[in-house]
């Protein structure tokens, strides 16, 4: 089986994880990335930076998503491509307050944002600052630098702290802003939904390759150089005498052999590679010691050519630059275009050399026709190659006794010496452009590929041992900068405990050199036990069952490398599915209230409280045959189990070939643990929930009563946080002398508060319709709670008005004012006196206010819920309301209720219970 909840509730189906990301990136977020790129960069240079990202809003304003990233892999953070704005990180606070945030080290960052720790629990200090898109926050700039003082933006010395260097930072908080204040002004849409971009900081500047291009006319020694080759040659192109006598006068005196062999191997072969010889440097006269110039190495590549040379038509214009470099040895007759390893194409640049045999037209470079006055002259056509630098150094590395290798930025294998071959028993060709981890499946554990992630994200450098399957140990040195790693691998002697406590030192052994030891295939997904922390992390603040199903989609299809996920849980002994992602349309249907007995693996799993794992269709066909399989290639199927109760599986997809190590089946089982706990303690918030908004609905009127001379509605909507229930209340209450209109709330958001409500919803309408004036009721309402000792407070406002006059008199208990609509549009807050909250004085007084209501006004009464937003004053609710009545017509009374109320109806986050009572006197 694959999956498992109650049946599928609407809108629990889900595109998936990372489906924003499949899509084509649209016009907007394409100029988003061109114009914050560049922006950036700079503002990790001047905040002392190694690494930074710009996060941008969603477009539902729900999260922020990384929209760039500079000096770090992206791969390493990519639990962090997406986060939820409401979320516990450092990132969503920047955005939800405005306001920056900078953590000095690690340890602040556990203490303040330990949910972010627990994923990156590396040494950085970090730097958050919301950027803004014309009046509202559009995202987060983050930059992250070293905790070492010494290390900053580009090897400098950072001696700033985070607040002392913020007044940089906003500077550049201020590009960014400006740059996406031009583009929404131009009409693009600043929010970013797609995949992030990386971006490179600028490299460290480093001499190039110099190449220059000669003619050489082996029969009569004419050698022509254009200017880059005089350069390389140590030449001064105007006093250059064009001769191979005048290049000789230039070669260190050992060398001169080697420039002529030059000559002697083309006119043997056709061609020349790679030769070298050293030339005097004259770039410094004061470098020469006691007569003795310096001299620095060159290299000589070229092909013989038949016929007269054209120094015209074959080399460039003095000046100009030829480019291409040697990057290795090129078989005789292949090609490389832009480097002399090779031959270039017809035509290009570099070298202009037409294939051997060929007729170059127009050009007296290419073979002459038989017995034409050109034939029988040999020419070495090619280029000189300044080799200080690049093939001198690898040559150097060479030669090292220890093993070392360069890793990009992403972690692949961009360089090894010889030496690195022989300890890690792998040929060159193997390791190249692979992650070591995965080339070298004895390295393929989580510590290992943990210290290559604390290299990076700390720009500190790190070290480890690691046991050879072939029996000795290698020490590895891990050198980091924002461009990638330099590693250094060594034989080492094995640690203490390796060997036994108390066990003598002895020297490491002599390595000897077997053929490559064949290791199982098994790779391991990054810092696996981190993802088991942070899944614990998010599960804490998921309350209900959809948000510990959204949390555990949102954590484990990433964190673990699946494409498809579903949840089941049990209800009856059946298994109904509760979530999923990724899934074809309809093909769990035919799983869906499956009993405990069906032999299936997700049912299997939870009744034997065993995970089960395929790691190809075979095996899973194998063992359950007949069984429905997509384009899935490799499953883990996990119980849900919590305090000995089934709660139900959680199944993993993976689109290809998965080996299950045993730290990621660790991992996973653990992660199967919280998952349930989760469950569990989310279903019985469900259940708890459910019987408090029955509570609530089974307290608050059904419908008001129908009263001549008045048109009554209300509304009332729950909070969005805790329980999503209150006390807020409202009622219209048949009176002897009229009708009260009454709106109150309870302070809290939970069954107790929804309890107390009840009881002053049933105490004022008792009191009310008993006679009792405006004033009594609410003084023996007050009494009443004081004497309940309920340990919360209340507000009420109650109206008695007159249906025939229009008449009416009011009290107010700590309650806002109502506010009175005219018929012309105008509308006025009724400042009633008030007097205390209701619980908190026994004998507290609560004077009348006395009313004229006009003919065609329309009354509202409302809980503060309707007009209080976070980092706003209430008077700009009640402004905005006034604002809403003024431009509905009273008639429409219907309409006017829905659109006070939808403000607060869209708010994903609304701390408070909304109630609104509005009354049209329309008279008799």
């Amino acid at each position: 089986m694959v999956g498992e909840e109650a049946p599928r509730a609407a809108g629990a189906r889900q595109s998936g994880i990372g489906a924003a990301t499949r899509r084509r990136r649209t016009g907007d977020e394409d100029a988003l990335v061109t114009s914050l790129a560049p922006v950036l960069t700079g503002a990790i240079r001047v905040g002392g930076g190694y690494g930074g990202a710009v996060y941008l809003r969603s477009r539902d304003r729900r999260s922020l998503v990384l929209a760039l990233v500079a000096g770090i892999p992206r791969s390493l953070i990519k639990a962090w491509w997406r986060m939820p704005v409401s979320g516990g990180l450092p990132t969503s606070e920047a955005y939800r307050t405005e306001q920056p945030v900078h953590l000095a080290d690690e340890g602040e960052t556990m203490r303040r944002f330990p949910q972010l720790a627990a994923g990156l629990p590396y040494p950085f200090a970090s730097s958050y600052l919301p950027v803004r898109a014309g009046d509202e926050v559009a995202g987060v700039l983050v930059v992250l630098r070293s905790t070492t003082p010494h290390v900053g933006g580009e090897g400098h010395q950072d001696t700033e702290a985070p607040a002392a260097g913020s007044a940089r930072l906003l500077e550049a908080v201020d590009a960014i802003s400006g740059a996406l204040g031009d583009l929404e002004a131009s009409g693009s849409r600043v929010e970013y939904d797609d995949e992030p971009v990386s971006v490179r900081l600028p490299a460290a500047v480093v001499t190039g390759v110099r190449v220059g291009l000669i003619d050489w006319d082996l029969g009569t020694g004419a050698f022509a150089a254009d200017d880059e080759a005089c350069a390389v040659l140590g030449a001064d192109p105007a006093t250059f005498g064009g001769t191979v006598a005048d290049v000789e006068a230039l070669v260190y005196p050992d060398d001169l052999h080697e420039l002529r062999a030059c000559g002697t191997e083309a006119g043997e072969n056709g061609w020349v590679r790679a030769r070298k010889f050293r030339v005097r440097d004259v770039r410094d006269v004061r470098d020469v010691f006691e007569g003795e110039p310096r001299y620095r190495p060159v290299e000589l590549w070229g092909e013989i050519v038949e016929g007269p040379g054209s120094p015209e038509v074959d080399l460039p214009e003095p000046g100009s630059r030829a480019v291409g470099s040697p990057v290795g040895r090129a078989e005789p007759g292949s090609r490389a275009v832009g480097s002399p390893v090779g031959r270039p194409e017809p035509g290009s640049p570099e070298v202009d050399l037409p294939e051997p045999g060929s007729r170059a037209a127009g050009s007296p470079v290419g073979r002459p026709e038989p017995g034409s006055p050109a034939a029988g002259r040999r020419r070495l056509v090619g280029v000189v190659v300044d080799a200080a630098s690049g093939t001198t150094a690898a040559e150097a590395a060479e030669r090292l006794p220890d093993g070392v290798f360069s890793l990009d930025q992403d972690g692949r294998v961009t360089y090894a010496n010889h030496r690195c071959e022989e300890l890690l028993r792998l040929d060159r060709d193997d390791l190249l452009g692979r992650y070591p981890w995965h080339a070298m499946t004895w390295l393929s554990d989580p510590a290992y590929e943990d210290r290559y992630r604390a290299a990076m994200l700390s720009q500190e450098p790190t070290s480890f041992l690691v046991h050879h399957p072939a029996g000795e140990w290698l020490g590895f040195v891990l050198y980091p900068d924002v461009h990638g790693l330099t590693g250094r691998v060594f034989p080492s002697q094995p640690p203490p405990q390796a060997e036994g406590e108390g066990a003598p030192e002895r020297a490491a052994p002599e390595p000897k050199f077997p053929a490559a030891v064949a290791v199982p295939a098994a790779l391991t997904r990054p810092g696996a036990l981190y993802h088991v922390v942070q899944m614990a992390s998010v599960l804490t603040e998921a309350v209900s069952v959809r948000e510990v199903c959204v949390a555990v989609a949102e954590q484990l299809l990433p964190a673990f490398g699946g494409q498809e996920l579903a949840l089941y849980v049990v209800r009856d002994r059946r298994m109904y599915l509760a979530w999923e992602s990724g899934y074809p349309e309809g093909f769990l249907d035919r799983f869906e209230g499956v009993s405990l007995d069906a032999h299936l693996p997700g049912v299997e799993a939870l009744t034997s409280a065993v995970p089960i794992f395929f790691q190809s269709p075979g095996d899973l066909s194998a063992a359950y045959p007949g069984i429905a399989l997509d384009r899935m290639q490799a499953w883990a199927f996990l119980p849900l189990i919590a305090s000995g109760h089934p709660v139900g599986s959680l199944i993993l997809g993976y689109d290809g070939p998965h080996v299950f190590t045993a730290d990621e089946r660790a991992a996973l089982t653990a992660l199967g643990g919280l998952v349930a706990q989760a469950l569990e303690r989310a279903r019985l918030y469900d259940a708890e929930f459910t019987l408090a908004r029955g509570l609530q609905d089974a307290l608050l009127p059904h419908r008001l009563p129908p009263v001549d001379g008045l048109r009554t509605t209300g509304r009332y909507l729950p909070g969005t946080q805790g329980m999503e229930i209150g006390g807020d209340w409202y009622d219209v209450i048949e009176t002897g002398r009229g009708i009260a209109l009454v709106i109150g709330d309870v302070e809290g958001h939970s069954v107790a508060a929804a309890a107390v409500m009840g009881q002053l919803r049933s105490a004022v309408h008792a009191f009310a319709a008993s006679d009792s004036t405006p004033e009594e009721v609410l003084s023996r309402t007050n009494r009443l709670l004081a004497d309940l000792d309920a340990g919360v407070f209340a507000t009420c406002c109650y109206i008695e008005l007159d249906p025939r006059t229009g008449r009416a008199r009011g009290v107010r208990a700590g309650h806002p004012p109502p506010v009175l609509r005219h018929l012309d549009g105008r509308t006025e807050v009724l400042n009633l006196a008030g007097g205390t909250l209701l619980g908190v004085d026994p004998d507290a007084g609560y004077p009348v206010t006395r009313l004229q209501l006009p003919h065609g006004a329309v009354l509202a009464l409302y809980t503060d819920g309707l007009v209080e937003q976070p980092g706003h004053d209430i008077e700009a609710g009640v402004d905005q309301m006034r604002d809403v009545l003024a431009r509905t017509g009273p008639d429409a009374l219907e309409t006017m209720a829905d659109r006070l109320v939808q403000q607060a109806r869209r708010a994903p986050d609304r701390p408070d219970d909304v109630a609104l009572l509005l009354t049209a006197y329309t008279g008799t």
